[in-house]
């Protein structure tokens, strides 16, 4: 791995850390932003030369602050700052103390701070999340846009509105209360979930940069399970995610290309991962409090616990995501379910139930993937190359590219003109005839 990639990938999973202790000494998410920037510049011009620090977030931290408390200096002209750097922090003795002292439970404060801050109750809920995403997790404007699926401009502005509101608002800059933090709960397990996806869909060369998104999530999704033991929404999630993400290692092959997930060598599965995502959706599914996450993690446990493809229970995966249609109505649930009926009813069923999609997912790659497959298995060539040529045209990386390439490629040897069995017996006697004997 390049000096850029190691220290990029320091970064993205020290981010959360340090941005929160710096939010905690600033109360000011500009600033604390600005520090941890001015930090990760001289992270990339010193860490080539001296190898990584022990503690990347703490080192993190330290030098943002400093970087930060010189800056504020500077724009006081020299005034000195009050006693016990109230102009900073009005924090108690014990906050004081946290600030220097970082181990993993301040780490996991300081996160959770943030989190909370960044999904606030007068945030929009579409807002919450984004700025999260920005924040807490470093993604691009872009990222976030495509995840969102809307443009570059439109995602920038609803960043940019978020951030004025959170410092309109006076947000206090505390972990709040029991009350508050089960109303925010709803809002930090998306915003996880998305953090999640976005490493989840790297491919080729970004699996390694992108991957620590989806440590990170889980990691993170651990936490609140931690502040919340009994909610049963972020057991699914945490479930949802280690069952996912346990595939990993079988999702590409040598060659980068994408391994649908019956073809996936099931040996290369993460299987402590899998185990522990089981004993938490089962654990889950007891409390007889259904949610979105626990339907989407007993969909992964039933492909999780399937020796072979063809052990896979179809029939029960189809109704989880009927259920998850009507808690979670949704163009791309019906999407994914249709791929359920196309197993139990067949191709020419699921086709029916996805053609209403089409103008609601027209700029969405996997309609059209699916579509494809679907035209193809029913012996529609022609339409199916047409499916197949738009998703390649929507694909996000270039391994949903190359994988619908090959169903082309598969397509184009099944359409190139045979030869008649009597032209065919006429040219072997031909060659017999030619032949000495």
């Amino acid at each position: 791995m390049t000096d850029v990639a190691w220290i990029d990938a320091a970064l993205t999973t020290a981010r959360p850390q340090a941005l929160g202790a710096l939010l905690r000494y600033f109360r000011n998410l500009d600033t604390a932003e600005e520090a941890f920037q001015n930090a990760c510049l001289r992270a990339l011009k010193t860490w080539p030369q001296n190898g990584p620090p022990r503690d990347a977030a703490a080192w993190l931290i330290m030098v943002g602050r400093n970087v930060a408390i010189d800056d504020i200096r500077r724009g006081a002209k020299q005034q000195p700052l009050p006693e016990d750097d109230q102009a900073i922090s009005d924090l108690d003795d014990a906050e004081s103390e946290l600030a220097e002292r970082l181990d993993g439970s301040h780490y996991r404060d300081d996160i959770l701070r943030l989190l909370f801050i960044c999904c606030h109750p007068q945030l929009p809920a579409t807002q919450q999340i984004a700025i999260a995403l920005r924040i807490v997790s470093g993604l691009t404007v872009k990222q976030i846009a495509r995840a969102f699926l809307v443009s570059d401009a439109a995602m920038e502005q609803r960043i940019t509105r978020a951030k004025s509101a959170v410092a309109k608002a006076n947000v206090p800059f505390e972990t709040p209360g029991a009350p508050e933090r089960s109303e925010r709960l709803a809002a930090v397990a998306a915003m996880l979930y998305l953090i999640f996806n976005e490493g989840y869909s790297a491919s080729g060369e970004s699996i390694d940069l992108r991957s620590p998104l989806c440590e990170e999530a889980i990691r993170l999704g651990r936490l609140l399970l931690k502040l919340f033991p009994a909610e049963p929404e972020i057991m699914g999630l945490a479930a949802l995610m280690l069952l996912q993400y346990a595939r990993s290692a079988a999702r590409f092959d040598a060659n980068g290309a994408l391994v649908l997930l019956d073809d996936q060598d099931r040996t290369l599965w993460n299987g402590k991962m899998i185990a522990e995502g089981l004993a938490l959706i089962d654990k889950a599914m007891r409390h007889r409090r259904t949610g979105a996450y626990q339907i989407q993690a007993a969909i992964a446990a039933l492909h999780a616990r399937a020796a072979k493809p063809e052990d896979t229970d179809w029939a029960q995966i189809e109704l989880l995501y009927g259920s998850l249609e009507i808690l979670q109505p949704s163009p791309v649930i019906t999407l994914n379910r249709s791929v359920a009926v196309s197993k139990v009813r067949g191709p020419e069923a699921a086709l029916e139930m996805i053609a209403p999609l089409a103008a609601k997912l027209s700029n969405y790659f996997h309609f059209f993937g699916v579509q494809g497959a679907y035209l193809m298995q029913l012996g529609r060539n022609d339409e199916a190359r047409e499916s197949f040529n738009r998703a390649i045209a929507l694909a996000n990386t270039s391994a949903e590219a190359d994988h619908i390439r090959m169903h082309l490629d598969r397509l184009m040897l099944e359409s190139k003109p045979r030869p008649k069995a009597a032209n065919k017996v006429k040219n072997q006697a031909k060659n017999k005839a030619a032949t000495p004997e």
